[in-house]
C-alpha cells in the first residue's frame, strides 16, 4: 500500500510530539519533512536517526515554513499537518487555505491520538494564548502539594533549539544542569524557577521517554504547558489560564481555544489590572462555551528586590520574549511594576537596539516602550546586553521569569521583578487541586 505522503508544519515542540507518538512506527505514513516557525536557528538541519526511528534511517530534513507550498509539490505532499501553537484562527485557515492551493489536504491533530497515558496522577496546565501565567500556578501547585508530602516533579513544554540527539530527555535539578544542556535564555526562563524552589523539572524531544522517567520519581505529574498548546500527558485535572488583558483570544486562538473548551478548571488571571467589561467579557465566554468548568479569578502578585531602586527612577523595563513577540502583548511584568512601584517614567529601548533586536521591533510593530527579553543564541544574548547598556536611563527592571544578572554584564543597576500566583475569593485553587487528589 502506498505511504500517504505528509509535510508537517511545525516549531520544534508539538510537530515533533506528533511524530513520536503517533508516525514513528507507523508505516501507512511517510513524513517527508517538517518546517520551522517562531523561533530563529531551528530549520535547515534534520531531525535526528536516533529520534527518527527505522523508518527513517537518514533522519528526516527540516524546511524553513516560507517554501512549504514549494514543498508541497516537489515533494509529493498528500497532507500538510499544522503542529505548532499561538495562531489566531485567521492565521490557521490562511496556512490551510495555502496547503490547499498547493495540491494537499490539510489537517490537525487532537488530543486522542497525541495525549500518552500516566502511570501517576496528571496535572495539566494550559493556557489560551503565550504569557497567561501558566508557570506561576504550576509553581504554586507543586508547593502545595510538597507541602502535602507528595513527590512532584514538572515537566515542561519542550524547547529543543540544540543538538536534538542531546536533547531526547534532559532533567534539570541544578543550576549547573543549564550549563550542561547549554539551555537558552527562552528555556532557562521555563525551568530555572523549578530550580530556585528546589524541584525537578523534565523536558526534551522524546516526551514518552520523559514521562517514563519522571514517573520513577513522582507521585504526581505536572504538565507545565509552552504557548498555548494542549498538554502531552492525558490530565486527570486539566487548568486553564485565560488572559483578560486580550479579551476574547480564549475563543479566537488555536489551540488555546481548544484549552478553553476541555478544562476542568478555567483560571482568569491578572484580575485586579484588566478591564472590568474585559474581564467579564471572559467570565461570559467561559459561562456560555465551558458551562462545566470551575471559573476563577487570579492574580499575579508582583514582587520587587529592591522598590526603592525603582521609585522616582526613569527605568528601561524587559520582559518576557515569547510573550511580547508571538504572544502579541505590548507590555509585561516590568513594566506593571514600573507603573505601580512609583517609576518617573519608562525609557523606550527602540533607539538602542541592533542586530536581531532591531529587526524584532520591525517585525512586531507593537512593542514600543519594552524590550523582549530574546536570547536564542550567544550571538543574541550579547545584541541583548549591548541594547540594554546603550539606553540611557537610571535603572533596568528585570521582568523575565530568570535572573537575568546572572547571564548579561549590566552598567547600570539592576532590579527583578518575580511573579507569583495569588487567588481571589472563592473558589481556591489549592482547595480544587485537593479535591482531585483527595489530600
Amino acid at each position: 500500500m502506498k505511504r500517504e505522503r505528509i509535510l508537517v508544519l511545525g516549531a520544534a515542540g508539538r510537530d515533533f510530539h506528533n511524530f513520536n507518538v503517533f508516525f514513528r512506527e507507523n508505516d501507512r505514513y511517510e513524513i517527508v519533512g517538517f518546517t520551522a516557525a517562531q523561533i530563529p536557528g531551528i530549520a535547515d538541519r534534520r531531525y535526528p536517526p536516533v529520534l527518527s526511528g527505522k523508518l527513517y534511517p537518514e533522519g528526516i530534513p527540516i524546511y524553513p515554513e516560507a517554501d512549504f507550498e514549494k514543498l508541497v509539490k516537489e515533494l509529493g505532499v498528500d497532507v500538510v499537518i499544522l503542529a505548532y501553537s499561538d495562531l489566531s484562527f485567521d492565521t490557521v485557515m490562511r496556512l490551510g487555505s495555502r496547503a490547499i492551493a498547493a495540491g494537499a489536504d490539510f489537517q490537525l491533530m487532537g488530543g486522542a491520538r497525541t495525549m500518552v497515558e500516566s502511570k501517576v496522577p496528571v496535572i495539566a496546565v494550559c493556557a489560551v494564548r503565550t504569557g497567561c501565567g501558566k508557570s506561576q500556578t504550576s509553581r504554586a501547585i507543586a508547593k502545595q502539594l510538597r507541602e502535602a508530602g507528595k513527590r512532584v516533579v514538572a515537566v515542561r513544554h519542550p524547547m529543543p533549539y540544540g543538538d536534538l540527539s542531546q536533547q531526547v530527555v534532559q532533567r534539570f535539578a541544578e543550576y549547573a544542569d543549564f550549563e550542561r544542556h547549554g539551555c537558552t535564555i527562552e528555556e532557562r526562563e521555563e525551568y530555572e524557577s523549578y530550580i530556585e524552589l528546589g524541584f525537578v523539572v523534565y523536558a526534551g524531544v522524546d516526551y514518552e521517554a520523559i514521562l517514563r522517567q519522571a514517573e520513577a520519581e513522582a507521585d504526581v505529574v505536572i504538565w507545565d504547558g509552552g504557548n498555548n498548546d494542549l498538554p502531552f500527558y492525558r490530565p486527570g485535572l486539566w487548568i486553564t489560564v485565560a488572559d483578560p488583558l486580550r479579551p476574547g483570544h480564549e475563543m479566537s486562538y488555536y489551540p488555546g481555544a481548544s484549552n478553553f473548551l476541555a478544562a476542568d478548571v478555567l483560571v482568569i488571571n491578572k484580575a485586579t489590572v484588566a478591564k472590568p467589561e474585559d474581564l467579564a467579557l471572559v467570565e461570559e465566554n467561559a459561562r456560555r462555551f465551558n458551562p462545566r468548568a470551575t471559573v476563577l479569578r487570579a492574580e499575579s502578585q508582583l514582587l520587587v528586590d529592591d522598590a526603592a531602586a525603582v521609585r522616582g527612577k526613569r527605568v528601561l523595563c524587559v520582559d518576557d520574549g515569547p510573550t511580547l513577540t508571538h504572544g502579541g502583548m505590548p507590555f509585561g511584568a516590568a513594566t506593571i511594576a514600573a507603573r505601580e512601584f512609583g517609576a518617573a517614567g519608562i525609557v523606550s529601548p527602540r533607539a538602542a537596539a541592533t542586530g536581531s533586536i532591531r529587526e524584532l521591533y520591525e517585525k512586531f510593530p507593537h512593542l514600543q516602550d519594552t524590550l523582549p527579553a530574546m536570547g536564542y543564541s550567544p550571538a543574541q544574548i550579547a545584541e541583548l546586553e549591548r541594547t540594554i547598556n546603550a539606553t540611557r536611563c537610571d535603572a533596568v527592571l528585570f521582568g523575565t521569569p530568570i535572573d537575568l544578572k546572572r547571564l548579561l554584564k549590566i552598567d547600570k543597576p539592576a532590579v527583578r521583578v518575580r511573579y507569583e500566583y495569588k487567588d481571589l475569593g472563592t473558589p481556591r485553587l489549592s482547595d480544587l487541586v485537593a479535591s482531585f487528589l483527595k489530600l
